[in-house]
């Protein structure tokens, strides 16, 4: 068990245009490396019968919900775990219809990895960009193009390098600095999926499978080399006469480490102390690394509160601003309106804002910056300003993709409405 416990991690999201196969894929995946159980794969199949299909339908493995079953797509995002020999696997199968878009964002903001599925039929389409352009503004570090259906083209090589080529000349459009990786496959046949195709043998390079078992994680490892970030989610303050003077500061660690005696500043308030001691339950730490969640003590008896953030004194400083500069999702039905007031939320802080202006809205055809615009529809994608009642402390997301991050919170009905990346 520990050794299954101490294996890699590896989260991947999955997005593409509808049914470009992202539920078969996955199904696919579960299916020929074995990652189901048996009452899965007859309750699988019986519902592949009672559709009238003639084989097994591997989406349904994902498509979870009465209603994608019944309408045969992907609608909310469905989370599926599993496990190789070499590693442990997290997927977000995301919807591909445009009005779900914001359910990709969702699935996709703790992801290492995106697959982005391209009909081989079909080329690079709307979804295609939006999808890439989305992955790119959540700073996924790894984007796999994965060319499905080429049992459709033939499995030709032609087709497969010109949607290469075409993928490439958009991604350099869009400015995407992530990891490009390409596989052609087939996934209702599992060519190049788990095993290498005998279908393609033009293609040198191995299958979906073995790629993702070998993908590089160190941008986790490199939480380390971060800047010490700390956001308080709970003060400890027993009402004991065995602990009269005990006061601790929960949280969960967002970057960097933390090491006892270390200096740390407390923010917004710029008040400084040092670490007296560091709680993982009732076990004492000398060091603590991100993501771990721990207790902090410090030497000073300070004002600190829910919402503060410590940080380490020397190195790069969070910004402390009322006004925040962010590319911006939009979630919601309603529109967003100038002026209007949002709960604005980040890691544990929350306060009361409102967007001054919109910068520019993405063409997601285009890739044109529109400018002028004054409010944003569901699912638009642009750069805007929000002003704050009090100041947050927060990191570029490129930076810290936790402190980094922000979501608008209508204040009335308390629906998320939308979601932001802070541009510093």
């Amino acid at each position: 068990m520990s050794g299954y416990l101490d294996m890699e991690l590896l989260r991947f999201t999955t997005a593409g245009s509808v049914d470009d196969g992202k539920s078969t894929l996955i199904g696919r995946l579960l299916y020929d490396s074995k990652s189901i159980f048996e009452d899965q794969l007859e309750a699988v199949e019986q519902a592949s019968r009672n559709r009238g299909n003639e084989e097994v339908n591997l989406a349904l493995l994902t498509d979870g919900l009465r209603a994608e079953r019944e309408q045969g797509i992907t609608i909310d995002v469905a989370y599926r775990y599993f496990a190789t020999p070499k590693r442990k696997f997290i997927i977000a199968d995301t919807p591909g219809h445009i009005q779900y878009t914001r359910n990709m964002v969702t699935g996709a903001s703790t992801a290492d990895l995106a697959i982005i599925l391209i009909d081989a039929r079909n080329g690079v389409v709307e979804q295609t960009v939006r999808h890439s352009c989305i992955a790119s503004l959540l700073g996924i570090p790894y984007i796999t193009v994965c060319v499905n259906k080429m049992d459709l083209v033939d499995f030709s090589e032609q087709v497969f390098a010109e949607i290469r080529a075409n993928y490439e000349e958009m991604a350099r459009k869009l400015g995407i600095r992530a990891t490009l990786h390409f596989i052609p496959i087939s996934a209702k046949y599992g060519d190049n999926v788990v095993e290498k195709s005998a279908n393609m043998p033009w293609f040198s390079g191995g299958p979906l499978m073995q790629w993702l078992e070998k993908v590089s994680i160190e941008h986790k490892m490199g939480y380390d080399s971060q800047p010490f970030r700390f956001p308080v989610q709970y003060v400890i303050r027993p009402i004991s006469d065995k602990f009269p003077d005990y006061r601790a500061y929960a949280g969960r660690m967002s970057g960097g480490v933390l090491r006892k005696g270390d200096r740390v500043r407390v923010l917004p308030s710029g008040l400084e102390s040092a670490v007296k001691a560091i709680m993982q339950t009732d076990k004492e730490l000398d060091t603590a690394h991100t993501p771990e969640s721990v207790s902090v003590l410090l030497e000073d008896d300070i004002d600190i509160s829910r919402g503060d953030m410590l940080v380490g004194t020397e190195g790069p400083q969070p910004t402390v601003t009322q006004v925040l500069k962010m590319h911006c999702c939009w979630f919601n039905e309603a529109e967003m309106q100038l002026r209007k007031r949002y709960l604005i939320r980040t890691a544990v802080q929350e306060t009361i804002g409102m967007v001054q202006s919109v910068d520019y809205r993405l063409d997601i055809n285009t890739l044109e910056k529109i400018e002028g615009v004054s409010s944003l529809k569901m699912n638009d994608i642009a750069a805007i300003t929000v002003k704050c009642a009090n100041p947050l402390v927060v990191d570029n997301y490129a930076d810290n993709r936790t402190t980094g991050s922000v979501i608008f919170i209508d204040p009335d009905s308390f629906e998320t409405v939308g979601a932001g990346m802070v541009q510093l």
